[in-house]
């Protein structure tokens, strides 16, 4: 016959604790990784943006074109068209349809600031669908002239 003789540190206890080690080294790894990658999120360079060379994609049958001119007047389709009756212009040529996409033209020397302003005009009158129109297949600092 054994004998087994108990002694007080074999009891079974269990662990109040939660071991948070893992835990804080899986913290520390993503703050070195967020520390490393968020410098290169931001965008800081200027750019001077190309032409495009891609094949345009096809034009609906009545376009409508809102010409953004160099000293900043605009124009829907050939008529002259001021800022406050830019909605009535586009409504009387969309017939009053919001979904029509509007293709924007601007001048190259129109400023950005301006192109948002008119594309803010656009989002307030409730045209969301917005192309932008540039020259194409013409390689960057080729003249107008000289494209066949």
């Amino acid at each position: 016959m054994a004998i087994r003789m108990r002694h007080a540190d074999e009891t079974l206890k269990e662990a109040h604790e939660i071991n948070v080690t893992p835990f804080i080294d899986v913290m520390l790894v993503l703050l070195v990784i967020f520390m490393v990658t968020a410098p290169l999120t931001t965008v800081n360079v200027p750019v001077d943006l190309p032409s495009s060379t891609e094949k345009p994609a096809p034009r609906p049958d009545d376009p409508v074109f809102l010409t953004v001119k160099a000293d900043h007047g605009l124009a829907v389709g050939e008529e002259d068209v001021s800022p406050e009756a830019l909605p009535t212009a586009l409504a009387n040529v969309t017939k009053g349809n919001k979904d029509q996409r509007i293709f924007l033209r601007a001048d190259k020397s129109v400023d950005y600031g301006t192109l948002m302003g008119v594309m803010d005009k656009l989002r307030s009158a409730g045209y969301l669908k917005v192309a932008l129109v540039n020259l194409q297949g013409q390689e960057e600092g080729a003249e107008a002239g000289a494209a066949p």
